[in-house]
């Protein structure tokens, strides 16, 4: 089937929700894809950093192969060998105590904020005031189920689906006083990401992150933080609040869980999992045997993977930092471990960046219009990490060279 044809029967047949790059992929191995056509690509965005031990790992590959030849589902209503050891093995990197598994990153961080409310009417009947409104960030964005909708701090995003769920405010971005600005009794939970994916690759501040914890453990609110993008080895630890040293309630992960399967999760202090009884909560698909399966694997070869991101991670932002040196077009590299960002001073020039690199056969995309976005596999090594920064160098506007000349390089080397 060629490109064309794809393009033809989408644009017939699937709802308009997407805006894809005219590329049509076969297969993968490592830190590369193949189009139909047989050409490389370099893989920098792994998916939106769903693909973490890049394609047909063959650990990944051998677990996939075993169970789906013996179950693949059997619903909730039964057990099966695998929920109960994923969820040891998550608790036990997280410091937290319970699980539930959901289907992505958006249910889970759905299931996260009923969780919350039904923690907080726990409290409300124990004598307590009520306890409902959320506070949640500027900028953020957590998925596009209303409730996700409703704490995701892009008016874009949610405006065509009002009205959403009631009692959320939004802070601004790691202004302190804001926060307890906003903040009250009445308030039952301030929702975080650790680092703001979508938003722009914007790390939390160390003590704004503090006096979240700090207000929420006062008053008794919960501090949940969404880790689907930022968790789970991305920053070179296990999470990214871990370089914080800042313990939450409710932590949601969910994009590398299951190395390219749908997979979410809610991890929970014992204390609020406690909120949740039988038929509260459920799922249809979330948790079966083979994603399960699949993600224990995916963690037995993150662990050795983690020292591995840091040190690439660290040697990449390096790279990146030089580029800012060089380039006038460069405002600022964001970001922890392979979870980096590179904001530009222009969202045509950062479009026009991200176009080049495609035909320069490297994958990356654009995030909040400007920010060049840099999510690779967890196995990329330094020498394509090398490839990314010289053809950046070729195509971002050197200082004293206007962009224009830049492009037109660039266009040339491309086809040559």
């Amino acid at each position: 089937m060629s490109l064309a044809s794809v393009i033809r029967s989408e644009h017939e047949l699937l709802l308009p929700t997407y805006v894809r790059q005219k590329v049509l992929f076969e297969k993968g191995r490592g830190v590369f894809l193949w189009d139909t056509r047989g050409y490389p690509y370099l893989d920098f965005l792994s998916g939106i950093g769903v693909n973490a031990l890049g394609h047909r790992h063959p650990a990944i590959q051998r677990a996939l192969r075993r169970q789906a030849s013996r179950l693949i589902h059997v619903s909730n209503l039964f057990f099966h060998p695998y929920q109960a050891e994923l969820a040891r093995r998550l608790t036990k990197i997280s410091g937290l105590d319970r699980a539930f598994f959901a289907n992505s990153g958006t249910e889970a961080w759905e299931g996260a904020l009923k969780l919350a409310r039904a923690y907080a009417r726990t409290l409300s009947t124990n004598g307590h005031r009520p306890k409902w409104r959320i506070l949640a960030l500027d900028h953020s964005f957590h998925g596009r189920t209303m409730g996700s909708l409703a704490t995701t701090g892009h008016a874009k995003y949610r405006d065509p689906f009002g009205p959403l769920v009631p009692g959320v405010s939004f802070v601004r971005f790691n202004d302190v006083e804001d926060l307890k600005r906003h903040f009250d009794t009445s308030v039952c939970a301030v929702c975080l990401e650790t680092i703001q994916g979508e938003g722009g690759i914007r790390p939390l501040d160390a003590g704004f992150l503090r006096a979240a914890r700090e207000l929420t453990k006062a008053s008794g609110a919960l501090l949940l933080l969404d880790e689907i993008q930022c968790g789970l080895g991305r920053t070179g630890r296990y999470f990214a609040y871990q370089h914080y040293k800042v313990e939450p309630d409710i932590v949601t992960l969910a994009k590398p869980l299951a190395a390219g399967l749908p997979l979410g999760a809610i991890l929970a202090t014992r204390r609020v999992a406690n909120a949740i009884d039988p038929g509260m909560h459920g799922t249809t698909f979330g948790g079966g045997p083979l994603v399960c399966r699949v993600a224990i694997e995916f963690l037995r070869v993150l662990a050795g993977l983690l020292d591995h991101v840091g040190e690439v991670g660290g040697y990449f932002r390096e790279k990146l930092e030089g580029l800012k040196g060089r380039s006038g077009a460069v405002v600022e590299v964001r970001g922890m471990g392979l979870m980096l960002g590179m904001e530009l001073n222009s969202a045509d020039l950062a479009q026009q960046v991200v176009a080049q690199l495609l035909r320069r056969r490297i994958l990356i995309n654009r995030t909040s219009e400007t920010v060049l976005r840099f999510l690779p596999p967890y196995i990329v090594q330094k020498k394509h990490v090398d490839q990314v920064i010289r053809a950046l160098s070729e195509v971002l506007p050197t200082t004293g060279r206007k962009p224009g000349v830049a492009r037109q390089i660039s266009l040339r080397r491309s086809h040559s």
